[in-house]
């Protein structure tokens, strides 16, 4: 079978099943694609939006403002698009030189690199809860300023608390409440919000012109 016809076929699927009037326009095609990306239909339920997150990351994709992500799949899976359309620069903390730490993993040691070099980049945790964490305190004590943060990383201990302590400390912020999630889930979020900004930008272009 051809593969835009199965991409079709199961975009038909995920309408008919998802009630799309719950969440808005943009926000549905998020939705849409992390179901997508994962065949778990559960996922409709557990991701989270903070207020006005789709147009202030849209906006900070736009500026070309450096993309964070924790692990090389992260990177691998949006740099593609990126390079189709705002070509913004993504550094990966797991490929970070440092100093090695006691009761840090590299994830985490990266991150805390990076995020002084770009306290306002674009944070992209999918799969390290360590990493996860430390952004989180960094918010906390006000040394980063995230433009945008998407966490969905798993965890049977603490990833729960992670996220919601990310989601309540009033940074725009896309999460996945819960014990689950993976990096395929946020390359799924930031790859449809990429395709949201560029629509906007072609569309804003177009008007100018």
């Amino acid at each position: 079978m051809d593969l835009y016809l199965i991409d079709a076929q199961s975009l038909a699927l995920i309408d008919q099943e998802i009630d799309g009037a719950f969440w808005s326009p943009a926000e549905y095609e998020i939705v849409r694609r992390v179901v997508y990306a994962t065949a778990d239909f559960e996922n409709q339920h557990l991701l989270r939006f903070s207020e006005r997150v789709l147009p202030i990351g849209a906006a900070a994709l736009a500026s070309r403002t450096t993309i964070i992500v924790d692990v090389p799949m992260v990177q691998v899976g949006i740099v593609p698009r990126l390079q189709q359309t705002f070509a913004n620069p993504v550094y990966c903390s797991t490929q970070t030189i440092t100093r090695p730490q006691k009761n840090k993993t590299q994830a985490a040691r990266g991150l805390e690199t990076l995020a002084a070099r770009y306290p306002q980049g674009i944070f992209i945790i999918g799969d390290s809860l360590a990493a996860l964490q430390s952004l989180v305190q960094l918010v906390q004590q006000q040394r980063l300023q995230p433009a945008l943060v998407i966490a969905t990383p798993a965890g049977l201990i603490g990833a729960e608390e992670a996220k919601k302590q990310l989601y309540e400390a009033n940074v725009p912020s896309i999460t996945m409440t819960g014990r689950k999630g993976n990096a395929v889930v946020a390359v799924a979020i930031l790859n449809g919000l990429v395709n949201l900004a560029w629509q906007a930008y072609e569309q804003s272009a177009q008007a100018v012109g």
